[in-house]
């Protein structure tokens, strides 16, 4: 294998399948591949799993391990029975630096201990509209000063305990109303209000020592009008010429339709690559046996094709390819460290709401309004065991008080049906995800995300009212 041929491989960042290391990833890695990211179905197994998991890939070679492990709704290592520790906007609305900094040492504790690199975490979106699809609830809030301070403790607690973070989605992906892994965003705002408000949280991340940067698949037109940020060097020299980041800069997974819809995966990475990227998330796991293994070799490909026509500077190419060996690694031997349980009660209590006043909840039955997550959020747990189906409920429905869960009613008209049933009744709303306009009249709880602790302070609160759970 040529130089050229290993160091496109260096750059790399693909999704595998299963909870062990095949001979197909296996021979890339012995190869130069430069990483894997973990996804839900490589963690399913359980942390001793992933652990060998990571311990086999280092014994072949010293590579990137990377998971996306935010904290509430969106955890890999913690899928089957959700986070231990509460997500961005219930931090935010606790806006206790310390808890903040605590969880961020607690997920980083737990990566370096079980051999992973990197947390694709925090996000950095400030969420400033409400009906954003794709980041809600994974951000700290809609304040950019408070969103940056959050931003900067995650930051230090993770990369305090040994592994590295990486703060996403630059320049900022709070401000759309398309999801990124289906469609193009637009943020249509001018270079004054990005400063002020996207620009913010990553400046503070950077001045806390952020070790990477991970770009976003939106189109920003007051920087460049025709390509994403993650493709376009006009939007992520901002980032190195005007907030000094030094580091490595992540793409999103080039699955996206944001990124490679038209251009297709081996394209959109090369444009990455070229526009100032280091290391390309290439996405989940594609499927298919060796599936993964034929999309590398696509993506090398491509890379080598690109050098020797001219399109990507082997110098670039190789820039990448440094910041990318340089990345920390955790040290062997690192300990799990908690967060103390009462900072996190108290924290979880503090984010939690309740908006009119609670009716009396004795035998009151529990249903759900489900609501498919996003693929960033994927499959993990949410709300409190049901005693039924909603959609079961007879049309004259039950006597009993009701407590009806739901996620992000405010943009799901599904939901909002069905809570058009319950109003006027005994009954309450608990909203697990964003806490958009209220329109139903009921007493609503909301927990501002999903966690185990987040569970915890809802199910006191039912209590408070009788329910007997």
């Amino acid at each position: 294998m040529s130089s050229l041929e290993r160091a496109a491989l260096a750059v790399l960042l693909p999704g595998f399948g299963g909870t062990s290391l095949g001979d197909g990833p296996r021979r890339l890695l012995d190869e130069g591949l430069g990483g894997v990211c973990l996804y839900g179905a490589n963690t399913a197994d359980g942390p001793d799993a992933v652990a060998a998991l990571t311990a086999a890939i280092n014994e072949v070679a010293g590579a990137v391990v990377a998971v996306d492990e935010e904290g509430g709704d969106v955890t890999r290592l913690h899928a089957a029975e959700g986070s231990p520790v509460l997500g961005a906007l219930a931090l935010g609305a606790a806006d206790d630096l310390a808890l903040t900094r605590q969880v961020g040492r607690q997920i980083g504790s737990e990566l370096a201990a079980l051999g992973v690199t990197m947390t694709l975490a925090p996000v950095a979106d400030v969420n400033s509209r409400p009906d954003n699809p794709v980041i809600g609830t994974r951000s700290f809030g809609t304040d950019p000063d408070r969103v940056a301070a959050h931003v900067a403790a995650w930051t230090g607690g993770v990369q305090g305990a040994g592994a590295a973070a990486c703060v996403k989605h630059w320049p900022g992906h709070g401000d759309t109303d398309l999801d990124s892994h289906l469609d193009l965003p637009r943020l249509d705002a001018g270079d004054a209000l990005l400063h002020r408000r996207e620009l913010a949280p990553f400046r503070a991340a950077v001045e806390a020592g952020v070790a990477a940067v991970m770009t976003a698949h939106i189109v920003v037109p007051a920087w460049d009008p025709d390509r994403p940020a993650t493709l376009s060097a006009t939007a992520l020299a901002r980032l190195r010429d005007e907030l000094g980041f030094t580091g490595v800069l992540v793409s999103d997974a080039l699955d996206m339709a944001g990124a490679s819809a038209a251009i297709g995966i081996p394209g959109a990475a090369v444009l990455a690559l070229a526009a100032g990227c280091d290391l390309l998330c290439l996405g989940a796991d594609p499927g298919a046996a060796d599936a993964e293994v034929r999309l590398v070799r696509d993506v090398q490909a491509a890379i080598v094709a690109a050098v020797h026509d001219g399109r990507l500077p082997e110098e670039r190419l190789a820039e990448a390819a440094g910041r990318v060996a340089a990345l920390p690694r955790p040290a062997p031997g690192q300990r799990y460290d908690e967060a103390d349980p009462v900072l996190l009660r108290a924290g979880a209590a503090a984010a939690v709401t309740l908006e009119g006043t609670l009716p009396d909840l004795r035998g009151a039955r529990v249903v759900r309004v489900d609501s498919p997550g996003t693929i960033a959020v994927g499959d993990v747990p949410w709300g409190l065991p049901v005693d039924g189906p909603f959609d079961e409920l007879p049309d004259g429905l039950p006597a009993l008080p009701l407590v009806v869960q739901v996620r992000d009613a405010h943009r799901q008209p599904h939901v909002a049906e069905a809570l058009a049933r319950v109003a006027g009744r005994d009954a309450v709303v608990v909203e697990w995800g964003w806490p958009g306009p209220a329109t139903t009249g009921l007493p609503r709880i909301c927990s501002r995300g999903w966690s185990r602790p987040g569970r915890s302070a809802v199910e006191e609160l039912l209590r408070s009212a009788g329910w007997d759970r």
